[in-house]
Protein backbone atom coordinates (compact mmCIF):
# COMPACT_ATOMS: atom_id res chain seq x y z
CA UNK A 1 0.00 0.00 0.00
CA UNK A 2 1.62 3.30 -0.78
CA UNK A 3 2.50 5.99 1.71
CA UNK A 4 -0.54 8.40 2.97
CA UNK A 5 0.72 11.97 1.67
CA UNK A 6 -1.50 13.52 4.52
CA UNK A 7 0.76 11.02 7.20
CA UNK A 8 4.18 11.90 6.05
CA UNK A 9 3.21 15.64 6.35
CA UNK A 10 2.61 14.49 9.65
CA UNK A 11 6.09 14.09 11.17
CA UNK A 12 6.91 17.70 10.86
CA UNK A 13 3.87 19.33 12.60
CA UNK A 14 3.80 16.78 15.60
CA UNK A 15 7.57 17.91 15.69
CA UNK A 16 6.70 21.57 15.85
CA UNK A 17 3.69 20.52 18.01
CA UNK A 18 5.67 18.74 20.85
CA UNK A 19 8.17 22.00 20.82
CA UNK A 20 5.30 23.73 22.24
CA UNK A 21 5.04 21.42 25.04
CA UNK A 22 5.97 23.45 28.02
CA UNK A 23 4.16 26.76 26.58
CA UNK A 24 0.87 24.38 26.67
CA UNK A 25 1.82 23.77 30.13
CA UNK A 26 1.59 27.75 30.81
CA UNK A 27 -2.15 27.73 29.85
CA UNK A 28 -3.41 24.48 31.19
CA UNK A 29 -4.89 24.01 27.35
CA UNK A 30 -5.73 19.91 25.92
CA UNK A 31 -4.06 18.02 23.50
CA UNK A 32 -7.71 18.65 21.76
CA UNK A 33 -6.40 22.60 21.61
CA UNK A 34 -3.06 22.12 20.64
CA UNK A 35 -3.58 23.84 17.09
CA UNK A 36 -4.51 26.95 18.39
CA UNK A 37 -1.60 26.77 20.91
CA UNK A 38 1.05 26.67 18.31
CA UNK A 39 -0.32 29.40 16.33
CA UNK A 40 -0.34 31.21 19.58
CA UNK A 41 3.49 30.70 20.34
CA UNK A 42 4.31 31.45 16.72
CA UNK A 43 2.63 34.62 16.79
CA UNK A 44 4.36 35.46 20.52
CA UNK A 45 7.41 34.65 19.19
CA UNK A 46 6.94 36.38 16.04
CA UNK A 47 6.39 39.42 18.04
CA UNK A 48 9.19 39.35 21.09
CA UNK A 49 11.79 38.61 18.39
CA UNK A 50 10.49 41.63 15.95
CA UNK A 51 10.88 43.32 19.18
CA UNK A 52 14.60 42.74 19.84
CA UNK A 53 14.89 43.67 16.43
CA UNK A 54 13.74 47.01 16.05
CA UNK A 55 15.39 48.03 19.58
CA UNK A 56 18.90 46.90 19.07
CA UNK A 57 20.11 48.68 16.01
CA UNK A 58 23.47 49.12 15.31
CA UNK A 59 22.87 52.94 15.06
CA UNK A 60 19.81 54.68 15.41
CA UNK A 61 21.04 57.14 13.15
CA UNK A 62 20.66 54.53 10.33
CA UNK A 63 17.57 52.86 10.39
CA UNK A 64 15.10 51.13 7.22
CA UNK A 65 11.58 53.13 7.60
CA UNK A 66 9.70 49.95 8.46
CA UNK A 67 11.79 49.49 11.19
CA UNK A 68 11.51 52.57 12.71
CA UNK A 69 8.50 54.51 14.75
CA UNK A 70 6.40 57.04 12.83
CA UNK A 71 7.08 60.45 13.69
CA UNK A 72 4.41 60.75 15.56
CA UNK A 73 0.71 60.48 13.68
CA UNK A 74 0.36 57.23 11.39
CA UNK A 75 2.17 53.66 11.67
CA UNK A 76 5.05 51.35 10.49
CA UNK A 77 4.97 48.11 11.15
CA UNK A 78 7.55 48.68 14.00
CA UNK A 79 4.22 51.12 15.69
CA UNK A 80 2.59 47.01 15.68
CA UNK A 81 4.69 45.39 17.91
CA UNK A 82 3.33 46.50 21.26
CA UNK A 83 -0.25 46.41 20.66
CA UNK A 84 0.17 42.65 19.26
CA UNK A 85 2.19 41.55 22.38
CA UNK A 86 -0.32 43.30 24.59
CA UNK A 87 -3.33 41.36 21.95
CA UNK A 88 -1.32 37.97 22.75
CA UNK A 89 -1.54 38.45 26.33
CA UNK A 90 -5.59 38.68 26.51
CA UNK A 91 -5.82 35.94 24.44
CA UNK A 92 -3.10 33.47 26.24
CA UNK A 93 -5.18 35.32 29.69
CA UNK A 94 -8.30 33.96 28.33
CA UNK A 95 -7.40 30.75 28.08
CA UNK A 96 -5.19 30.23 31.30
CA UNK A 97 -8.54 31.29 33.14
CA UNK A 98 -10.80 29.85 31.38
CA UNK A 99 -8.77 26.32 31.95
CA UNK A 100 -8.33 26.89 35.68
CA UNK A 101 -11.63 27.02 35.67
CA UNK A 102 -12.20 24.11 34.41
CA UNK A 103 -10.07 22.27 37.11
CA UNK A 104 -11.87 23.47 39.47
CA UNK A 105 -9.85 26.56 40.92
CA UNK A 106 -11.22 28.73 43.37
CA UNK A 107 -11.85 32.21 41.86
CA UNK A 108 -10.54 33.75 44.87
CA UNK A 109 -6.81 32.52 43.73
CA UNK A 110 -7.39 33.27 40.32
CA UNK A 111 -7.88 36.47 40.93
CA UNK A 112 -4.90 36.66 43.57
CA UNK A 113 -2.89 34.99 40.57
CA UNK A 114 -3.89 37.49 38.18
CA UNK A 115 -3.01 40.71 40.56
CA UNK A 116 0.21 38.98 41.92
CA UNK A 117 1.25 38.67 37.53
CA UNK A 118 0.62 41.74 37.04
CA UNK A 119 2.79 43.65 40.26
CA UNK A 120 5.37 41.33 38.76
CA UNK A 121 5.92 42.66 35.79
CA UNK A 122 5.52 45.91 36.62
CA UNK A 123 8.01 45.25 39.19
CA UNK A 124 9.86 44.07 36.48
CA UNK A 125 9.72 46.79 34.42
CA UNK A 126 11.26 49.18 37.24
CA UNK A 127 14.37 47.24 38.21
CA UNK A 128 15.33 47.15 34.12
CA UNK A 129 14.78 50.89 34.38
CA UNK A 130 16.85 51.21 37.72
CA UNK A 131 19.73 49.56 36.92
CA UNK A 132 22.46 49.19 37.28
CA UNK A 133 21.23 50.47 40.83
CA UNK A 134 23.66 53.64 40.84
CA UNK A 135 23.84 55.84 42.21
CA UNK A 136 21.32 56.34 44.60
CA UNK A 137 19.49 59.68 42.64
CA UNK A 138 19.21 57.08 39.46
CA UNK A 139 16.22 56.03 41.59
CA UNK A 140 14.97 58.95 42.71
CA UNK A 141 14.87 59.66 39.26
CA UNK A 142 13.51 56.45 37.99
CA UNK A 143 11.34 56.33 35.01
CA UNK A 144 7.53 55.17 36.64
CA UNK A 145 5.76 54.52 33.32
CA UNK A 146 7.42 51.89 30.74
CA UNK A 147 6.88 49.17 28.24
CA UNK A 148 6.52 46.78 31.33
CA UNK A 149 4.40 48.57 33.68
CA UNK A 150 1.91 49.40 30.76
CA UNK A 151 1.53 45.43 30.51
CA UNK A 152 1.39 45.00 33.98
CA UNK A 153 -1.05 47.25 34.14
CA UNK A 154 -3.21 46.48 30.81
CA UNK A 155 -2.87 42.76 31.72
CA UNK A 156 -4.31 43.50 35.33
CA UNK A 157 -7.22 46.03 34.24
CA UNK A 158 -8.39 43.86 31.29
CA UNK A 159 -8.25 40.44 33.21
CA UNK A 160 -10.30 42.27 36.06
CA UNK A 161 -13.32 43.61 33.50
CA UNK A 162 -13.82 40.91 31.59
CA UNK A 163 -13.92 38.33 34.75
CA UNK A 164 -17.37 38.53 35.18
CA UNK A 165 -20.85 39.78 33.47
CA UNK A 166 -21.36 39.05 30.16
CA UNK A 167 -20.40 39.39 26.69
CA UNK A 168 -22.39 42.29 25.99
CA UNK A 169 -21.13 43.99 29.11
CA UNK A 170 -17.77 43.65 28.46
CA UNK A 171 -18.20 44.63 25.17
CA UNK A 172 -20.17 48.28 26.66
CA UNK A 173 -17.21 48.53 29.04
CA UNK A 174 -14.38 48.58 25.86
CA UNK A 175 -16.53 50.98 23.72
CA UNK A 176 -16.76 53.08 27.56
CA UNK A 177 -13.11 53.04 27.25
CA UNK A 178 -12.02 53.82 24.05
CA UNK A 179 -14.89 56.75 23.46
CA UNK A 180 -14.47 57.71 26.87
CA UNK A 181 -10.56 58.23 25.81
CA UNK A 182 -11.72 59.77 22.28
CA UNK A 183 -14.01 62.72 24.69
CA UNK A 184 -11.16 63.34 26.89
CA UNK A 185 -8.32 63.64 24.49
CA UNK A 186 -10.64 66.25 21.91
CA UNK A 187 -12.98 67.75 23.64
CA UNK A 188 -12.18 68.09 27.15
CA UNK A 189 -9.81 71.65 27.68
CA UNK A 190 -6.03 70.99 27.69
CA UNK A 191 -5.31 73.00 31.55
CA UNK A 192 -2.67 75.85 30.75
CA UNK A 193 -3.23 75.41 26.78
CA UNK A 194 -6.43 77.46 26.43
CA UNK A 195 -7.30 75.27 23.83
CA UNK A 196 -9.51 72.28 23.62
CA UNK A 197 -7.31 68.75 23.13
CA UNK A 198 -8.65 68.34 19.17
CA UNK A 199 -6.80 71.38 18.43
CA UNK A 200 -3.79 70.24 20.51
CA UNK A 201 -3.15 66.76 18.96
CA UNK A 202 -0.04 67.48 16.67
CA UNK A 203 1.81 68.65 19.68
CA UNK A 204 3.08 65.89 21.69
CA UNK A 205 3.75 68.18 24.54
CA UNK A 206 0.33 70.06 24.60
CA UNK A 207 -1.89 67.15 24.91
CA UNK A 208 -3.92 66.16 27.71
CA UNK A 209 -2.26 63.33 28.16
CA UNK A 210 1.19 65.27 28.51
CA UNK A 211 -0.45 67.73 30.96
CA UNK A 212 -1.63 64.45 33.16
CA UNK A 213 1.91 62.60 33.08
CA UNK A 214 3.94 66.16 33.92
CA UNK A 215 1.16 66.57 36.71
CA UNK A 216 1.08 63.04 38.66
CA UNK A 217 4.72 61.80 37.38
CA UNK A 218 7.17 65.18 36.95
CA UNK A 219 10.26 64.23 37.20
CA UNK A 220 10.05 60.77 36.28
CA UNK A 221 8.74 60.43 32.82
CA UNK A 222 10.77 59.43 29.37
CA UNK A 223 13.94 60.79 29.50
CA UNK A 224 13.81 61.97 25.68
CA UNK A 225 10.97 64.32 25.96
CA UNK A 226 10.55 64.67 30.06
CA UNK A 227 7.58 66.74 28.97
CA UNK A 228 5.11 63.65 28.22
CA UNK A 229 5.61 59.88 28.12
CA UNK A 230 4.24 57.31 25.05
CA UNK A 231 4.12 55.20 28.37
CA UNK A 232 1.72 57.98 30.64
CA UNK A 233 -1.13 57.54 32.94
CA UNK A 234 -3.72 58.36 30.54
CA UNK A 235 -2.83 56.20 27.48
CA UNK A 236 -2.87 52.88 29.01
CA UNK A 237 -6.37 53.36 29.53
CA UNK A 238 -6.94 52.65 26.15
CA UNK A 239 -4.29 50.08 26.40
CA UNK A 240 -6.17 47.82 28.58
CA UNK A 241 -8.80 48.30 25.44
CA UNK A 242 -6.19 46.17 23.06
CA UNK A 243 -6.12 43.48 26.25
CA UNK A 244 -10.07 43.34 25.94
CA UNK A 245 -9.63 42.65 22.82
CA UNK A 246 -7.35 40.01 22.59
CA UNK A 247 -9.50 38.06 25.25
CA UNK A 248 -12.41 38.56 23.22
CA UNK A 249 -10.46 37.06 20.35
CA UNK A 250 -9.00 34.07 22.71
CA UNK A 251 -12.60 33.96 23.87
CA UNK A 252 -13.62 32.79 20.46
CA UNK A 253 -10.26 30.77 19.98
CA UNK A 254 -11.51 28.83 22.81
CA UNK A 255 -15.16 27.94 21.71
CA UNK A 256 -16.50 24.56 20.48
CA UNK A 257 -16.79 25.78 16.64
CA UNK A 258 -14.79 24.44 13.85
CA UNK A 259 -11.34 25.48 12.88
CA UNK A 260 -12.61 26.88 9.71
CA UNK A 261 -15.68 28.91 11.42
CA UNK A 262 -12.81 30.24 13.94
CA UNK A 263 -10.50 31.15 11.16
CA UNK A 264 -13.35 33.03 9.21
CA UNK A 265 -14.30 34.95 11.90
CA UNK A 266 -10.82 36.12 13.29
CA UNK A 267 -10.47 37.19 9.38
CA UNK A 268 -13.89 39.05 9.67
CA UNK A 269 -13.71 40.21 12.68
CA UNK A 270 -9.76 41.81 11.75
CA UNK A 271 -10.76 43.30 8.58
CA UNK A 272 -13.77 45.08 10.51
CA UNK A 273 -11.74 46.43 13.25
CA UNK A 274 -8.83 47.69 10.13
CA UNK A 275 -11.70 49.30 8.23
CA UNK A 276 -13.17 50.76 11.99
CA UNK A 277 -9.88 51.84 12.91
CA UNK A 278 -9.07 53.51 9.66
CA UNK A 279 -12.58 55.36 9.65
CA UNK A 280 -11.93 56.72 12.76
CA UNK A 281 -7.92 58.08 12.32
CA UNK A 282 -9.96 60.92 10.29
CA UNK A 283 -11.14 62.76 13.45
CA UNK A 284 -8.46 60.67 16.03
CA UNK A 285 -5.37 60.01 14.15
CA UNK A 286 -3.80 56.71 14.56
CA UNK A 287 -1.13 57.22 17.13
CA UNK A 288 1.16 54.87 18.66
CA UNK A 289 2.55 57.19 21.73
CA UNK A 290 -0.99 58.46 22.50
CA UNK A 291 -2.58 54.82 22.04
CA UNK A 292 -5.70 56.18 20.35
CA UNK A 293 -8.71 54.66 20.04
CA UNK A 294 -8.03 54.41 16.20
CA UNK A 295 -4.70 52.77 16.85
CA UNK A 296 -6.20 50.29 19.02
CA UNK A 297 -8.61 48.86 16.85
CA UNK A 298 -6.64 48.96 13.60
CA UNK A 299 -3.70 47.29 15.57
CA UNK A 300 -6.23 44.55 16.84
CA UNK A 301 -7.56 44.22 13.65
CA UNK A 302 -4.25 43.44 11.96
CA UNK A 303 -3.06 41.31 15.04
CA UNK A 304 -6.48 39.24 14.32
CA UNK A 305 -5.65 38.65 10.34
CA UNK A 306 -2.08 38.01 11.42
CA UNK A 307 -2.81 35.33 14.16
CA UNK A 308 -5.76 33.82 11.66
CA UNK A 309 -3.68 33.70 8.94
CA UNK A 310 -0.53 31.74 11.58
CA UNK A 311 -3.54 29.31 11.93
CA UNK A 312 -4.02 28.71 8.37
CA UNK A 313 -0.91 28.43 7.63
CA UNK A 314 -0.22 25.65 10.45
CA UNK A 315 -3.40 23.97 10.43
CA UNK A 316 -5.44 24.04 7.04
CA UNK A 317 -1.62 23.91 4.38
CA UNK A 318 -0.24 21.94 7.47
CA UNK A 319 3.31 23.84 6.67
CA UNK A 320 4.97 24.31 10.47
CA UNK A 321 8.69 23.66 9.44
CA UNK A 322 8.83 27.08 9.41
CA UNK A 323 7.47 27.54 13.18
CA UNK A 324 10.45 26.48 15.24
CA UNK A 325 12.28 29.64 15.41
CA UNK A 326 9.23 31.40 16.28
CA UNK A 327 7.97 28.78 19.33
CA UNK A 328 11.65 28.99 20.88
CA UNK A 329 11.06 33.22 21.04
CA UNK A 330 7.33 32.41 21.91
CA UNK A 331 8.33 30.13 25.36
CA UNK A 332 10.31 32.62 27.26
CA UNK A 333 9.06 36.08 26.16
CA UNK A 334 10.00 37.60 29.27
CA UNK A 335 13.23 36.34 29.26
CA UNK A 336 14.31 37.68 26.05
CA UNK A 337 12.96 41.26 26.91
CA UNK A 338 14.99 41.49 29.88
CA UNK A 339 18.00 40.05 29.16
CA UNK A 340 18.08 41.69 25.77
CA UNK A 341 17.33 45.16 27.92
CA UNK A 342 20.30 44.49 30.06
CA UNK A 343 22.55 43.87 27.90
CA UNK A 344 21.80 46.68 25.75
CA UNK A 345 22.29 48.85 28.59
CA UNK A 346 25.74 46.83 28.97
CA UNK A 347 26.81 46.85 26.00
CA UNK A 348 25.59 50.29 24.02
CA UNK A 349 26.75 53.04 27.30
CA UNK A 350 28.02 50.88 30.78
CA UNK A 351 30.61 48.94 28.90
CA UNK A 352 33.91 50.87 27.43
CA UNK A 353 36.93 49.94 26.01
CA UNK A 354 39.58 52.19 25.84
CA UNK A 355 39.98 52.64 22.00
CA UNK A 356 42.85 55.07 20.82
CA UNK A 357 42.98 56.84 24.25
CA UNK A 358 39.52 57.51 24.06
CA UNK A 359 36.50 55.31 26.15
CA UNK A 360 34.05 53.68 23.38
CA UNK A 361 30.99 51.87 24.56
CA UNK A 362 31.35 47.99 23.40
CA UNK A 363 28.53 48.32 21.02
CA UNK A 364 30.74 50.91 18.76
CA UNK A 365 33.42 49.31 18.99
CA UNK A 366 31.85 45.66 17.41
CA UNK A 367 29.59 47.79 15.49
CA UNK A 368 32.13 50.09 13.76
CA UNK A 369 34.47 47.08 13.43
CA UNK A 370 32.42 44.03 12.13
CA UNK A 371 29.59 45.25 10.42
CA UNK A 372 30.38 49.38 9.45
CA UNK A 373 33.48 48.88 8.16
CA UNK A 374 32.73 47.57 4.94
CA UNK A 375 28.90 47.37 5.22
CA UNK A 376 26.29 50.60 3.95
CA UNK A 377 24.99 52.63 7.24
CA UNK A 378 21.35 50.91 7.18
CA UNK A 379 22.33 47.52 6.06
CA UNK A 380 25.45 47.65 8.87
CA UNK A 381 22.85 48.69 11.27
CA UNK A 382 20.51 45.98 10.62
CA UNK A 383 22.84 43.24 10.51
CA UNK A 384 23.68 44.06 14.08
CA UNK A 385 20.03 44.01 14.99
CA UNK A 386 19.75 40.30 13.40
CA UNK A 387 22.68 39.13 15.37
CA UNK A 388 20.99 40.43 18.48
CA UNK A 389 18.18 38.30 17.84
CA UNK A 390 20.57 35.66 16.52
CA UNK A 391 21.82 35.28 19.88
CA UNK A 392 19.17 35.62 21.94
CA UNK A 393 17.67 33.02 19.94
CA UNK A 394 20.73 30.63 20.56
CA UNK A 395 19.99 31.53 24.64
CA UNK A 396 16.44 31.16 24.37
CA UNK A 397 16.83 27.58 22.57
CA UNK A 398 19.36 26.41 24.79
CA UNK A 399 17.00 27.14 27.66
CA UNK A 400 14.01 25.51 25.76
CA UNK A 401 16.21 22.28 25.59
CA UNK A 402 16.66 21.69 28.67
CA UNK A 403 12.97 22.29 29.80
CA UNK A 404 13.61 25.93 31.65
CA UNK A 405 10.60 28.04 31.15
CA UNK A 406 10.09 31.10 32.97
CA UNK A 407 7.16 31.85 34.08
CA UNK A 408 5.74 34.91 36.06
Amino acid sequence: MPPDPAASREGPRAKALAVGDRARELVGMTSASRERLLALDVFRGATVAGMLLVNNPGSWAAIYPPLAHATWHGWTPTDLIFPFFLFIVGVTTHLSVEARRARGDDEGAILRQLLTRGALIILFGWLLAAFPFWPLTRITELRIPGVLPRIGLAYMGAALLTRRGSLRRQLLTLVALLYGYWFAMTLLPVPGEGGFGVNLLDDPTRSLAAWLDRRLLEGHLWKASRTWDPEGVLSTVPAIGTVMLGVFAGRWLGSGRSLAERLNGLFAAGAIAMMLGLMWNWSFPINKALWTSSYVLFAAGVASVSLATIMWITEVQRLTRWTGFFVTYGLNPMVAFLGSGLMAKLIYSLWKIEVEGQPVAVQGVIYRGLFASWMAPRTASLAFAVCVVLVWYAVLRLLQRRGIVFKV
